[in-house]
């Protein structure tokens, strides 16, 4: 359980919400209780008349580390029901995007220090994603468990770079984020917070019966092309990537030591929490 609230909510700016993920001690790792409070905060804000564009950020020195592996969080109900059988947890994931995906209101993503796995997901959800200059953004379970629930990569960076992620789990930086087109702008770590809000402060002025048509203009588009159907097929061949003798193994790591899995995941590539500096 947590010292305190999961989930902390401000409203900064006129008809500006934000959201402060509040797990810092576990990198905002993203237990089923966390996600629960989420939605269930993104839902209410997307209610609520006198908020016009939600901000996502996290609390400490990192956005979110990914998904919660403890077996604490996986005796936590899920926040919303999918439909159980193989490839539920995937399926899962998806939907949860999809869910701030289909929002009336603009969703911020605002993110600095790590972004990684789960927490990229999470990240690529929102409608608009700001990065501080030297945040990590990656999908290390590339390496020995599976491609992304939410398999975006390929939509918003492009064929190269989405295969250059998937075939090293290497994290970019904010800078990189922002050329490789995952984020919209980089700012310095100190002028994240007062940028980010200016942004949405701006955003806004416009009311929301026509910003929500905005929205969905820009995504029709993009499920016209395939986005939806792609990502929605992908969890199928995330489900099957858990079925190799790799994948198996690393997840009986997880069960053993969460630390110890990770450390043998990057340790030969001397990054993430192997790094030296880190």
């Amino acid at each position: 359980m947590s010292d305190g609230p999961l989930l902390l909510v401000d409203a900064p700016r006129q008809f500006v919400r934000r959201l402060t993920l509040n797990r810092p001690k576990k990198r905002n790792a993203l237990s089923n209780e966390l996600r629960a409070a989420l939605f269930s905060a993104l839902e209410d804000a997307d209610r609520d008349k006198e908020v016009r564009v939600t901000v996502l950020r996290g609390a400490g020195d990192c956005f979110s580390a990914g998904y919660d592996l403890s077996r604490e969080s996986a005796k936590q109900a899920l926040p919303f029901h999918t439909a159980a059988g193989a490839g539920q947890w995937a399926r899962h994931a998806v939907e949860g995007c999809f869910r701030i995906w289909d929002m009336a209101k603009p969703v911020i993503g605002q993110i600095h220090g790590w972004c990684l796995a789960g927490g990229s997901e999470l990240a690529t959800a929102c409608d608009l994603v700001y990065v501080a200059e030297d945040a990590q953004i990656g999908y290390p379970p590339v390496r020995m468990m599976s491609p992304p629930d939410n398999q975006f990569h390929p939509w918003l960076c492009g064929l190269r770079p989405a295969m250059e992620m998937m075939l090293t789990g290497d994290a970019m930086s904010g800078i990189e984020a922002v050329r490789t087109g995952f984020a919209n702008r980089a700012f310095s770590n100190d002028a994240l917070d007062s940028e980010v809000l200016d942004i949405a402060e701006r955003i806004a002025k416009i009311p929301t019966d026509v910003q929500q048509m905005n929205k969905r203009s820009v995504h029709r588009a993009m499920e016209i092309m395939g986005l939806r159907a792609a990502i929605r097929a992908g969890t199928e061949i995330q489900a099957l990537a858990l079925t190799t003798a790799t994948s198996r193994e690393t997840f009986a790591n997880f069960r053993e030591s969460v630390t110890k899995a990770l450390d043998a995941r990057d340790g030969e590539f001397g990054d993430y929490r192997t790094k030296k500096d880190c």
